[in-house]
């Protein structure tokens, strides 16, 4: 065995994705690295994945961080889930929550129980026996023992970076500031050898990791991983972000609200809030998607619009040398259900634990390009679905979206759930089995059986299961305060800043 160490990891690209690897690295292997971080204050970062999901709250928590700390930090406030408006029709919306609804048996999920008890005429709206979502919709929260609520953070992204800056370099990570001019490659091996700065200066390395974003620099630009388009099952390709001045307190909750070729989304923060509308251009042109927004945006706008385009899909190897595409520059898909930083995330703690001692395993490279690219087609097939689940005909932009072809491994679960109202999550994905009822519920699709199980109970019994969960979440979302009451005392950064 080679005695040449895999010491020299060097992050090229700043940003959340590049601070994120950054600070998780230096944290927890410590002193056994060295991290470099090369990135350019003329290079904007795109800065609009501002809206997150649960995993993060974990992530924050391997490494240490004091939530009340990093939220005053990163002006957060909490979040329950996302309310999905004229997504099934015009005028319709549903709730996604972060929770469980009601109470599952082994053999069967609650919305099995749920679905015969309203055919008995039994049951309230599903969303009654979810205390998240409950909770989102009357605008309260609260921490709760045992962590009974579950949540995520609404956060400034760019202050995020800022904040895992000051904790990487704390921890010994140093910083180059600089423009890459070109990428060496090892003319034996083809691997990466340097970045090679306009400055002049050389930074060699052992591993490198692709933050550069959209750019893919290192990942594409250098190694030629190649590109798997996604275009044809997610058709739009174009965004608008801006912020504006909160004219009402924070809801714990992201808003995304569909429009005749695309959607927008609405996220409040402690200071301020984000908008945004994402759009396919095919049927929207730029001036109108900017004149939509800025018709429908509240409060006064503290930035300029940034005019965003991209590809939908997912590069073929996010690995592949010595090289490692993380955040952007491994693929894309839209933040239409707050997943953009839990890609850097997962991407991140992955490559942790394959980390190499001397040389690079090509089985290491296999498996994380196969759970990298699992991951990423198990959330592609999510948000499919919301468009292709839908009663919207009135747009050419949903009629091509309610005719196009979609994946078979989609059409499996979407046709299972309508026949037998059953879900199995594989592989530990992402979404559970809660999220895809609320979401198959909410775009329109009602089951047509439900497991005989739910048949065991009497007609008393049903209905006291069903009045018995309603009312303990009812009874503890009257105990909790409102949610920007919360975040004021527990995070606020004015409060912060004055101590």
């Amino acid at each position: 065995m080679s005695e040449h160490r895999m010491r020299r990891v060097v992050i090229a690209g700043g940003g959340t994705a590049g601070w994120m690897a950054a600070a998780a690295i230096a944290r927890t292997l410590g002193r056994t690295v060295d991290v470099t971080l090369v990135e350019s204050d003329a290079i904007g970062t795109i800065g609009v994945g501002e809206s997150t999901i649960p995993p993060l709250v974990n992530y924050n928590r391997l490494l240490g961080i004091n939530e009340a700390e990093f939220m005053a930090a990163t002006q957060a406030t909490f979040k329950l889930g996302i309310l999905f408006d004229n997504w099934k029709e015009q005028g319709d919306r549903y709730f996604h929550s972060f929770g469980i609804t009601g109470k599952d048996h082994w053999s069967a999920g609650f919305q099995h129980f749920w679905l015969h008890a309203r055919a008995r005429g039994l049951a309230g709206p599903y969303g009654d026996y979810c205390l998240e979502l409950v909770a989102a919709l009357r605008e309260k929260f609260a921490h709760l023992p045992d962590d009974r609520m579950n949540y995520s953070y609404q956060l400034d992204s760019g202050l995020y970076a800022q904040f895992l800056r000051k904790m990487a370099e704390g921890d010994g990570t140093r910083r180059i500031e600089g423009k890459i001019a070109r990428v060496e490659l090892n003319g034996e091996s083809g691997d990466i050898a340097a970045l090679a700065l306009e400055s002049g200066e050389r930074i060699e390395g052992d591993l490198f990791i692709d933050c550069t974003g959209f750019r893919a620099v290192l990942i594409e630009g250098a190694l030629h991983a190649g590109f798997e388009d996604w275009t044809h099952w997610l058709p739009c390709d174009s965004a608008i972000a801006i912020q504006t001045e909160s004219v009402a307190p924070p809801v714990p909750y992201t808003r995304v609200i569909a429009h005749d070729s695309g959607w927008r989304w609405r996220i409040p923060l402690q200071h301020r809030v984000g908008n945004g509308i994402v759009y396919s251009s095919r049927y929207l042109d730029k001036d109108a998607a900017h004149q939509r927004l800025m018709g429908e945006i509240e409060g006064k706008t503290v930035t300029e619009p940034n005019f965003l385009r991209f590809v939908t899909g997912v590069r073929r190897k996010q690995w592949h040398r010595n090289c490692v595409a993380i955040g952007l520059s491994g693929g894309f898909t839209e933040p239409l259900e707050s997943t953009s930083i839990h890609l850097i995330q997962r991407a991140v703690l992955r490559l942790i634990r394959m980390m190499p001692l001397r040389e690079i395993s090509e089985r290491d490279i296999a498996e994380f390009n196969e759970q990298q690219e699992t991951d990423a087609v198990q959330i592609r097939d999510f948000l499919v679905l919301h468009y292709k689940v839908t009663d919207r005909r009135d747009s050419p932009f949903w009629r091509h979206c309610q005719s196009m072809e979609i994946p078979d491994s989609l059409a499996q679960k979407i046709e299972l759930f309508r026949e037998t109202g059953r879900v199995f999550r594989k592989n530990d994905e992402l979404f559970a089995e809660n999220s895809w009822v609320q979401v198959m519920m909410g775009q329109g699709i009602t089951p047509r059986a439900w497991h005989p199980i739910a048949e065991k109970l009497r007609d008393d019994e049903l209905a006291k299961l069903m009045t018995t969960i309603s009312d303990q979440v009812k009874h503890t979302v009257a105990t909790l305060p409102a949610h920007g009451d919360y975040v004021a005392q527990y995070c606020g950064a004015a409060r912060a800043a004055a101590a």
